[in-house]
């Protein structure tokens, strides 16, 4: 009997949570959650279950991944039903190997319910293909972060080659870092490029650019939430659509000011 569900919260808006998710959340006794799973997400368990409040967060954790993993084996082998929540999708960049290790190696039976990545999240309120056809060949998830902190150890030279859509997750910090790297892997500097906030949420916030202003973008921007970060040609679109909206935005405060 299956006693430990990894679960997907998806990007943070509770209707794009699945129906599967939602219902192990109201079954469970045991919640422990990360800190990117939205509050309303974690309303939805049961009143009679515990909320353990495990803070994963690039680069503030409250509890260690061994903490998490002790904990999870624990609360099986005490006979409760439990819901690992994780934001985003728990197979991407969400460490559910090390978790299912260690349930593996305890003889807890486990299944991992799929959620929507922030990629897909952010491409869908962007209104951008990732892999538009002829334009973006093929699609890479990459991390922003070395697994000690610091820039990843990717082959930029590779990526760069590519001509594929590259979706950096966690790349705020080490943003100027990567844009170096991609430009000294011989990227053009004027790639399009697009880095969206809290993707999904009411508090969602887009800044276009290119690979090269994009890390002034980031800093002006002052994000606090989950940043992703959209490289390639297939982001030229949203260049160009956010040029006319600044356009008209500018027209209409005119003529309200020439109104008035």
């Amino acid at each position: 009997m299956t006693h430990v569900f990894l679960v997907g919260a998806g990007p943070g808006d509770p209707e794009l949570l699945t129906l599967k998710a939602a219902r192990l959340l109201r079954a469970a006794s045991v919640v422990l959650y990360d800190s990117l799973a939205d509050p309303r997400i974690i309303a939805m368990a049961g009143p009679a279950a515990r909320l353990i409040d495990v803070g994963k967060r690039c680069g503030k954790h409250s509890a260690s991944q061994a903490q998490i993993c002790r904990l999870l084996v624990e609360e099986a082998r005490g006979g409760h039903n439990v819901v690992r929540l994780k934001g985003g999708d728990p197979m991407v960049f969400g460490r559910a190997s090390e978790e299912m290790d260690a349930l593996r190696a305890n003889g807890i039976t486990f299944e991992v319910v799929p959620g929507i990545t922030a990629a897909t999240a952010a491409a869908a309120a962007l209104n951008l293909s990732l892999t538009r056809r002829g334009v973006a060949r093929s699609l890479h998830f990459l991390t922003g972060h070395g697994a000690e902190g610091g820039l990843p150890a990717h082959d930029f030279v590779s990526l760069t080659k590519s001509g594929g859509t590259l979706v950096v997750y966690m790349g705020g910090e080490t943003l100027p870092g990567i844009a170096a790297h991609f430009i000294e892997a011989g990227m053009p500097p004027d790639m399009p490029a697009i880095l969206i906030e809290n993707a999904s949420l009411t508090s969602q916030r887009s800044v276009p650019g290119t690979i090269a202003t994009l890390p002034r973008l980031h800093a002006a921007l002052a994000a606090s939430g989950p940043v992703l970060i959209l490289i390639g040609e297939a982001m030229r679109d949203a260049n160009e659509i956010a040029a006319v909206r600044s356009r008209i935005t500018h027209e209409v405060e005119q003529n309200m000011v020439s109104a008035a």
